[in-house]
Order: structure tokens, then sequence, then C-alpha cells
């Protein structure tokens, strides 16, 4: 019987890339107008069917709760009226950009007479594993689709009904614009022998993009035949200098912790510099204690009151929930040093209004998204004005950082000549 459900799954998703790939041949050359037009139909039979999408979020919840998930993951998995209102912005916002493909990115003539162009041009077909967040339906879609690509989705077990229910508004978007509706598959089953045949599916899917915990991601990177844009986990770390603005370095800490623990955006690791905390003390841990945030932390610093004294593991770990690894550094250097050895490549905030350290420290380090006096909570597409993203790469091939609708597509040369023959 197992047998005969793993094959079934792989009828499915052979059915599933074959109108995926189909669908991608009519979108490389779909009108800009086209493509805008579906993203904003698809916003508004979201915000009319809101109702039920927060219908079938509470059926998500309730299998959230009954598998026992974090609150951090519960808080991932939620939607409101808020939320949804931020979906349908998204969508908009994505709907208004310039189009991505067909923009000339680079051309020259050479004395051969050969003129040359670098054409942007769809990737193909976008293949999108992901976790718990169901908005992720509607940010991976819509980015695609913008960037001319056809997109298979494979939303997790515990967002599966919100997914769908997103999903169906996709499709009526792509029905409204006269586009293909396979533009937009979203895989009708939790069977885990779905993500295992798109990782294989070489014929079908042109990239993988994983986004979610580390579990999935290292999945993914063993076992992918195609691909992968890799998004690891957001071990995220904030570095109070002691040239730090202490009412900024407050401000900062609190909301790169605090805001949404859930996301991989938020901060796991505070660093504190020795003169930092010669300076002001403790008033940085102080106030994640107020707020509630469990502090991890080593040496002196575990001695302080309301503080754990943090295990080896803790550095390095992305707790997605109100806990924090905290350190005491010996200056920049110091941070860049721990920040090598722990971190994910994701992105680094430091506080200070010394210049020559914010330098030293953007110029030493090679994380995505490198930041100054700023919450690592806008670690982003969404922030970075790309409507959303597919998720945050942390790899060094093609796409690194937000993946939005730019960073989905590729290129092709256009070369022009007049009866040219080479010598």
């Amino acid at each position: 019987m197992k047998g005969q459900a793993m094959e079934d799954v792989g009828k499915l998703m052979r059915e599933i890339g074959v109108k995926a790939r189909e669908a991608a041949a009519e979108l490389a050359f779909a009108p800009a107008e086209a493509k805008a037009a579906a993203l904003e139909a698809a916003a508004e039979a979201v915000w009319a069917g809101r109702a039920t999408i927060i219908a079938a979020n509470e059926r998500d919840l309730q299998f959230g709760r009954d598998k026992g998930l974090s609150a951090a993951m519960m808080d991932r998995l939620m939607l409101d009226e808020a939320r949804i209102g931020g979906i349908v912005a998204a969508l908009r916002a994505v709907a208004a950009q310039p189009d991505p493909v067909g923009r000339v990115l680079a051309e020259w003539d050479r004395p051969t007479g050969l003129h040359i162009q670098r054409v942007a041009t769809p990737l193909g077909v976008v293949g999108v594993i992901y976790e718990s967040r169901p908005n992720v339906t509607a940010d991976a879609g819509a980015l695609c689709l913008k960037a001319g690509n056809a997109v298979i989705l494979r939303g997790g077990s515990e967002s599966f009904h919100s997914s769908a229910a997103i999903h169906a508004c996709m499709v009526a978007g792509l029905r409204a614009a006269g586009l293909p509706e396979a533009a937009v598959q979203l895989v009708p089953t939790r069977d885990r022998a779905a993500v295992t045949a798109m990782l294989q599916a070489v014929e079908f899917i042109d990239v993988i993009v994983p986004r979610g915990g580390k579990g999935l991601v290292g999945l993914v990177q063993r076992e992918a035949r195609v691909p992968v844009f890799a998004h690891l986990e957001g071990i995220c770390h904030v570095y109070a200098d002691g040239g730090a603005d202490l009412e900024k370095a407050r401000r900062v800490v609190l909301n790169a912790k605090t805001r949404r623990t859930g996301i991989c955006g938020s901060a796991e690791c505070l660093l504190i510099d020795r003169a930092f905390y010669a300076q002001h003390g403790a008033v940085l841990i102080e106030d994640l204690l107020v707020a509630g945030v469990e502090v991890r932390a080593e040496g002196e610093l575990a001695a302080l009151p309301g503080v754990t004294a943090a295990q080896p593991g803790d550095f390095g770990c992305e707790f997605l929930d109100m806990i924090i690894a905290v350190k005491l550094v010996d200056g920049v250097d110091g941070a860049i040093a721990h920040i090598r050895h722990y971190g994910s490549n994701h992105t680094e905030s430091i506080l200070t209004e010394d210049d020559a350290v914010a330098a030293r420290f953007f110029q030493r380090l090679d994380s995505a998204i490198l930041m100054r006096n700023a919450s690592t909570q806008f670690a982003d597409g969404g922030e970075f004005g790309m409507g959303g993203e597919i998720g945050i790469a942390t790899g060094k091939m093609h796409a690194r950082g937000p993946v939005g609708a730019e960073q989905l597509t590729s290129f092709k040369y256009l070369v022009t000549g007049d009866g040219t023959v080479r010598a």
C-alpha cells in the first residue's frame, strides 16, 4: 500500500510538473499588463474572501495546537484581518513594480560589427517548499508570476487549509487576466513524498527555494538534484559597540528580538562591547528581561539577576522564541570573530556612531545583509521595497539576500549582426 501511495504521489507530481512547464512557456512572453492585472485581481479575491481564509486558518491553528507547536510557530501560522490586509498590500505592491522581464542589463558593440545585449529572462519553473507561514503562498506566487515563472508551491502540513484558500484566490486572479491557471500550482497533499519528488524533478523544475527551519533546508540541500537558492536559518546578531548611542541601542535591541520572534530576521544573539558595558552596565539585558525575554549569558553576565547561564549550544542557535544568547566581546574585532564562527550569513547589525568601526564591520563580515543602527527585523523583501520576498538567500550563487521578482530572473544574450562573419 505504501508503494502504491508513493507511485500515486509521483504520478501527481509529474502531472503538476508538465502543466507548470507548459505554463512557463506561455508566461515567458506574457504582457506586463496581464501579469499586473492577475495580481490585482488576486488581491481583490483575497480581500473579498478573507472570512473564508480566516475560517480555513482556524482549522490549521487547531491542527497546530493538537501538534503542540510553540507559541512562535503558532504566531507564524496565524492569520487575522490585519495580516490578510498585509497579503493584499504585498500583492498590489508586486503588481505595481516595473516588470523585470526584458530588461536590458548591458549592451555593447564589438569591432566585428556585432551588437550584443544581455537581457533578463524568466528562470522557468520555480519550486517553493515552505513551512507554517501561509502568506508565502501569495508572496511566492506573486513574485514568480511577476518574473514570468510558473511556480509549484508545497506548503507545510500546518498551513494546509490556509494555503489552499489563498491559492484559490491566486488562481482566480490568473483566470481573470487570461493567464494559464497552472502558472501557480499548490501541491494538494500533505504526503512528504511530494517533497522528494520535487527535489528530483530536474525535467520540470529549474530551481528550488526552501523556506523554513534548519531541518527542511538541510533536507533540501542533501537530497536536491535541482539547483537550490539556499535559505539557511537566521542566526542574526546585534552588536552594541562602545561607540553606540544608548537610546538608539535600547530601541533597536528590543525591536530586533521581540517584535516577532518567529521570523528569520529576529535577533538570536546580542554581543556587547566591554566598553559599552563599562559605561552603561546591563541596561540592554535589563530591558530584555523586563520584556519577558529569557536571557542566556556566559561569564560575568550569567551572574546578573534574572539571567540564565548559557550552554555551549546557545550560541549559534536559532531560537525563534523569546530567548536570546548574550556575550561580552572585546571591541568590533571580537564581535566579528564571534559572528564568523557562529553566524549563518543571514543578517547582522552594528550599533555605533563611529564611522570607522561601522566600516570595519561592513567590510570584514560577509553576511547577506549587514545593518547599522537598525533592527534586524528589517531583513525582509517588503521592507527593501521589493513588495515581498520568496526568501532570504544566504548562499553566494545567483541570488543573495531578499529574493524578489528581479532575483527570480536569469538572462540571455541577443546578438545582432549585418551579414557578419568571423574571420
